[in-house]
C-alpha cells in the first residue's frame, strides 16, 4: 500500500470509531430515559444522601461543644455545612421525583449533587484527618478507589456486551 491509501484507511476507521461512539452514546441516553433506570438511580441516591446526612451528623456533634477548632476540625465543620443542607433538599427532591416516577434534568440540581456529595467526602475526610493523619490519607486514597470500584462494576453491569442488545432501535418496515 503507499501512503495515500494509509491515510484513507486511518480516516475510515477513524470514522468508523466515531460513528461507533456516537451509536452507543446514543443508545445510553435511550437507556437513562428508561422510567426503572430512573426509579432505581432516584433509589440509590436516597441511600447516599441519607447515609452521607447521617454521617455528618454524627461526625459533626462533637464539635458542637468544643472550642476553638483546630484546621481539620473548621474544615469538616464547614463541609459539613454546606453538605447537610443540600442532601436534605436533595432527598426531599428525590421524594418529588419519585411522586411523578422521572428524574429532574436540571443543571442546578446536578450541581447541587456534586457540592454536596463532594463537600460530605471533604468533611469526613478532615474528620479522619482530625483523628489522625494516617487516618485521613487512607480515607482519602480508599475513597478513590472505591469510586473506581464503584464505576467499573456498574459499567460493567450496565454496559456489558447485551446492552445494545436491550435498546437496539426498531427497524423500519420494509415496504
Amino acid at each position: 500500500m503507499n501512503e495515500d491509501e494509509d491515510l484513507l484507511v486511518e480516516q475510515a476507521a477513524r470514522e468508523a470509531a466515531v460513528a461507533q461512539a456516537e451509536l452507543i452514546e446514543s443508545e445510553a441516553e435511550d437507556a437513562k430515559a428508561d422510567p426503572a433506570v430512573q426509579e432505581e438511580e432516584i433509589r440509590q441516591s436516597n441511600l447516599i444522601y441519607g447515609g452521607l446526612s447521617a454521617a455528618g451528623l454524627v461526625v459533626v456533634q462533637p464539635f458542637l461543644t468544643t472550642s476553638p477548632l483546630d484546621l481539620t476540625a473548621t474544615i469538616c465543620v464547614v463541609a459539613f455545612a454546606v453538605s447537610i443542607p443540600l442532601l436534605a433538599a436533595l432527598l426531599v427532591l428525590n421524594r418529588q421525583e419519585t411522586f411523578r416516577r422521572q428524574a429532574t434534568r436540571s443543571r442546578l440540581v446536578s450541581v447541587a449533587k456534586a457540592a454536596a456529595e463532594g463537600s460530605a467526602f471533604v468533611g469526613l475526610t478532615a474528620a479522619f484527618w482530625h483523628i489522625s493523619t494516617i487516618a485521613g490519607i487512607t480515607f482519602l486514597l480508599v475513597g478513590f478507589f472505591a469510586v473506581g470500584v464503584h464505576s467499573a462494576g456498574y459499567t460493567k453491569l450496565e454496559y456489558d456486551a447485551n446492552f445494545r442488545l436491550r435498546f437496539r432501535r426498531p427497524k423500519p418496515p420494509t415496504p
